[in-house]
């Protein structure tokens, strides 16, 4: 029986309703992912939607909606496996997607994620003071929905939260009309070359940048200044080639050359960040372990609530248990044919051995990543370009580069399978972590939620690959075999897939991979100098985030991060600072939920009609640009009017 110190949480109602959320969530971010190279964190949504419909139920609780939360947001963020396993029928090797070879893929990679994300949890997130935006605006959507903070202040925060969702679902709603447009963004003569410059239009970028805090956006804006300010214009020097459009020129080159130099930089700032990361997880693990001696001793009553994660000797079996299927799984996928079948048991070990070493790393640097910016906006690709260049290199050292098509075509196929397993860790550690803050945030049970993210990612399995082979049979990829006029691009997987093709066939620019570690070398030492004299902090991988992502992405986040910086002054002058600044972090919540909600239903509208201008009424026009910018503008001057209006008549 549930009781104040041991309240319901893990129900059998509660993972029933995960599910369900799941497969809606799922197939939203499968088909952006695909259509857009985007997903969006479904974490807030699902606890929004978890909240209405289990307080129509008896005896729900704030925990019991935070497991429903877990399983959809572990199982949503899966889904950005569609950034590398589309590359598989891109480069002509599946026809479609084979449902437990597809299903098995997923879930052993996303179970990994959870199990590397327990000793994690110790030092990233309660030894940590990381912002990880979106676990806490998902930890206080859930408090102010079980009305915590008393009458009055709980009936402000609904107000908070529901007049940010309200702007949040506004705007994209009149931009989907195309009255409004949804970037206001141009390409112009620069430094000798050519840039791009502007933002996106979302208000939910704009509530990301609030939560994470102004190093972390001026860390971004230092990326963006030196990607767009500087690289562009040398990369773009001499103007584009004949009958080339000036903005396809300035794209391309940021696709083809700029975000290689971002992901090297990411890459460095990803080494350095493990290695500050290193004592803090050791640590972890020596407290998981001592924590599993008084367990033993006592059981887990003998343990405080924020001890009780899964057995670290549990999960350190998972781990070592899970090798043997992922060599079933990859010799299964070799067939005993080509290179690799010839080579089955070196390979193997090769591949399994990368498999383990990397994951630890990259569910490291995710999970940090995450923390500092929210799991939406992590260049989770960038770890995906990383992943897939360790392994290609690991098979080239194996077998060099093969002048016969058929074997190099094995080779990048290969390369692929395995790049998925280690994206499922990605992904998942990208996400977990967040589910754990706010879990942390909630008083939440740790092993309980560590269980329920399990779940969300074998529902995820599950669902992931039918809805994959679904829209490759309706709409196909572009560059696939067979592909139709309405073809999906799935960027990442191409960028991806190339990549490998580049390692493989001595196509790769190494040089721009150097640059970025060049660069992400100067961020590291800066940042260390800042930290050593007090004077704050420039997160590197931040500044590579700035420019490996489009501008369109990053720079509302660092306008969101100012204003929040200045609000939070503003706040800490206030009778009741305290409550001032959760006015505004509860109105920047309300940002990130509509522009979920909305994306949801958008991305079912359109999958059901197969049109992605359903909802356009009016014609492209020159005038949308403007009339955007002042709307837009208009709508965030009314939000921060609003909290402070909130915040002077609080308390």
């Amino acid at each position: 029986m549930a009781s104040a110190s041991n309240p319901k949480e893990l129900t059998l109602r509660g993972v029933a309703l995960g599910a369900l959320l799941t497969v809606i969530f799922t197939a939203a971010n499968v088909y952006l992912g695909l259509r857009i190279g985007l997903t969006f964190a479904t974490s807030i949504p699902a606890a929004v939607i978890s909240m209405a419909i289990l307080r129509l139920l008896p005896g729900s609780t704030i925990q019991e909606n935070n497991i429903v939360q877990t399983i959809a947001s572990s199982a949503g963020t899966l889904s950005a496996i569609v950034f590398v396993l589309p590359g598989l029928v891109m480069v002509g090797w599946w026809s479609g997607f084979p449902y437990w070879q597809s299903v098995a893929v997923i879930a052993i990679g996303g179970v990994l994620g959870v199990m590397y994300s327990v000793p994690l949890r110790r030092a990233l997130v309660t030894g940590s003071d990381l912002p990880y935006p979106e676990g806490v605006a998902a930890a206080e959507v859930l408090k102010v929905g079980a009305g915590e903070g008393g009458t009055e202040e709980n009936r402000k925060g609904l107000a908070a939260v529901a007049l940010g969702t309200m702007l949040s679902v506004a705007y994209p709603l009149i931009a989907k009309t195309r009255a409004v447009a949804e970037e206001a963004s141009g390409v112009f003569r620069f430094g000798g070359g050519a840039t791009t410059a502007g933002g996106g239009l979302s208000m939910a970028l704009i509530g990301v940048g609030h939560l994470v805090g102004l190093a972390v956006g001026l860390a971004i804006l230092t990326g963006v200044i030196i990607g767009f300010g500087v690289l562009l214009p040398i990369y773009t020097a001499g103007g584009p080639p004949a009958g080339t459009e000036l903005a396809d020129f300035v794209s391309s080159v940021f696709r083809a050359k700029i975000r290689f130099i971002g992901a090297g930089t990411i890459g460095v700032a990803a080494i350095w960040t493990l290695l500050r990361v290193i004592g803090p997880i050791v640590r972890g693990i020596a407290g998981a372990l001592a924590a599993n001696r008084a367990r033993a001793a006592e059981g887990y009553a003998g343990l405080a609530l924020t001890e009780r994660d899964l057995p670290i000797g549990l999960v350190g079996a998972t781990i070592v248990v899970l090798m043997v299927p992922i060599a079933i799984l990859l010799a299964g996928f070799a067939g005993g044919q080509g290179p690799v079948g010839a080579n089955l048991v070196s390979t193997l070990l090769a591949s399994v051995a990368y498999v383990l070493v990397a994951g630890v790393v990259i569910a490291s640097v995710c999970g940090y990543m995450a923390g500092l910016i929210g799991a939406s906006n992590s260049p989770i690709s960038g770890v995906g370009i990383l992943a897939a260049l360790g392994i290609a290199l690991v098979l080239l050292a194996l077998f060099g580069h093969l002048a016969d098509p058929a074997a190099g075509k094995a080779l990048v196929a290969f390369a692929l399978f395995v790049t998925a397993l280690v994206f499922g860790v990605a992904t998942i550690s990208n996400d977990n972590l967040q589910d754990l803050k706010t879990g942390e945030l909630v008083g939440a049970t740790p092993w309980r939620q560590q269980i329920a993210l399990v779940l969300g990612v074998l529902f995820g399995a599950l669902v992931i690959p039918p809805i994959l082979a679904l829209l490759n049979s309706t709409f196909g990829f572009v560059g696939a075999p067979g592909a139709g006029p309405n073809a999906l691009a799935a960027p990442q997987a191409a960028l991806i897939s190339a990549i490998i093709q580049g390692v493989l066939g001595q196509g790769l620019d190494w040089n721009l991979i150097l640059i970025g570690a060049g660069i992400g070398a100067v961020a590291i030492a800066v940042d260390e100098g800042l930290r050593a004299t007090g004077k704050g902090s420039l997160p590197p991988l931040a500044v590579g985030m700035g420019m490996y992502l489009p501008m369109p992405t990053t720079l509302p986040v660092v306008i969101g991060a100012v204003l929040g910086h200045l609000y939070n002054r503003w706040a800490a002058r206030q009778r009741d600072p305290a409550l001032a600044e959760r006015m505004g972090v509860l109105t920047a919540t309300g940002l990130i939920v509509g522009d979920g909600l909305f994306n949801i239903a958008f991305a079912a509208i359109v999958a059901g009609s197969g049109k992605a201008d359903i909802m356009a009424v009016f014609p492209e026009g020159a005038w949308a640009m403007p009339a955007g910018l002042v709307v837009f503008g208009t709508l965030v001057a009314f939000a921060y009017a609003r909290m402070v209006r909130s915040s002077r008549t609080a308390g």
